[in-house]
């Protein structure tokens, strides 16, 4: 009876967890469409930066801006999106893995002697992040995170932007996981500063050439003013992009995690059931045998 007490309490504990793992799927699901639809909501703006930098783009003139200056790089920053909370698969591990891989790459690519500072966004990530520190590589953690508001992370990319400006970083490119869809996230690795002149014409609007315009007071000022518009839209999309992959990761791994506690469920509830009837047989076995003693 012993061990019919002890399935009896794992029966339950492996319930309560089933339960727990299907109500933060859930919630995670819930947070994950909020984070698509938020995405849904960034498309028109941009888009409407886009369409005006196509405008400025098709009047074939030379621009200059800071923001497009390229330079040899002897600094860059790495700026990474992870997760402030765990049980998310492996969701920071993989981000994890794939920071060490791009940091090895750009030492390939520019250097052994080239100084790194990999700015993580996400508790999880930062303490990830500050045992790798050393080196030539700097970990500079800031008070971004999951629950920040839009204003903290315009804070981040103008502090950004301002350091290449003033020569202090000649590279910022950005790190996260892409939301494709609820099973598939891919890591991404883009370009921030400078910004790439030929990215941003492969991306022109072929309406803009249809609809001439008049720029005030010219052109050049105009593409200066839209640049940082055109970083802070990326930025907030990245931002966004990256938490709707976080959630996506949880749905799954909770999904998983229901599923392994089903089947467990089924088989501890199986078990049961055979001791339960083996415990009933016992006992009329023993009831039949003392009637027969009689």
């Amino acid at each position: 009876m012993s061990t019919l007490r002890e399935l009896k309490s794992r029966i339950g504990s492996v319930a309560s967890t089933q339960k727990t793992t299907s109500a933060m799927k859930m919630i995670s699901s819930a947070k994950m469409r909020k984070a698509t639809y938020q995405l849904q909501r960034l498309s028109p703006y941009r888009a409407m930066v886009q369409h005006v930098i196509s405008h400025l783009l098709v009047t074939d003139q030379e621009f200059s801006s800071p923001l497009i200056a390229e330079r040899e790089v002897h600094h860059l920053a790495l700026v990474v999106f992870g997760s402030d909370d765990g049980l998310c698969g492996a969701f920071n591990i993989n981000l994890f893995k794939h920071l060490l891989a791009t940091i090895n790459k750009r030492r390939e690519q520019l250097g052994r002697d080239l100084r790194i500072t990999v700015i993580p966004v996400g508790k999880k990530l930062t303490k990830a992040a500050m045992k790798i520190a050393g080196d030539g590589l700097m970990v500079e953690p800031t008070a971004l995170n999951t629950r920040s508001t839009g204003n903290e992370l315009t804070e981040l990319t103008s502090s950004l932007r301002q350091r290449f400006v003033d020569g202090e970083l000649d590279r910022v490119e950005v790190l996260y996981m892409h939301f494709k869809s609820t099973s598939r996230q891919e890591f991404t690795c883009e370009p921030l500063l400078p910004v790439s002149y030929e990215s941003i014409a492969q991306q022109m609007d072929a309406r803009a050439a249809a609809e001439p315009c008049l720029f005030e007071p010219d052109a050049n000022t105009i593409f200066n003013s839209v640049l940082p518009l055109h970083l802070r839209a990326m930025m907030q999309e990245v931002y966004t992009e990256s938490a709707a992959s976080e959630q996506a990761s949880r749905v799954m791994a909770m999904q998983t995690a229901s599923d392994n506690a089903k089947e467990l469920l089924d088989e501890l509830n199986l078990e049961y059931n055979k001791l339960r009837q083996q415990s009933i047989t016992t006992e009329l076995l023993d009831i039949i045998g003392g009637q027969v003693q009689r």
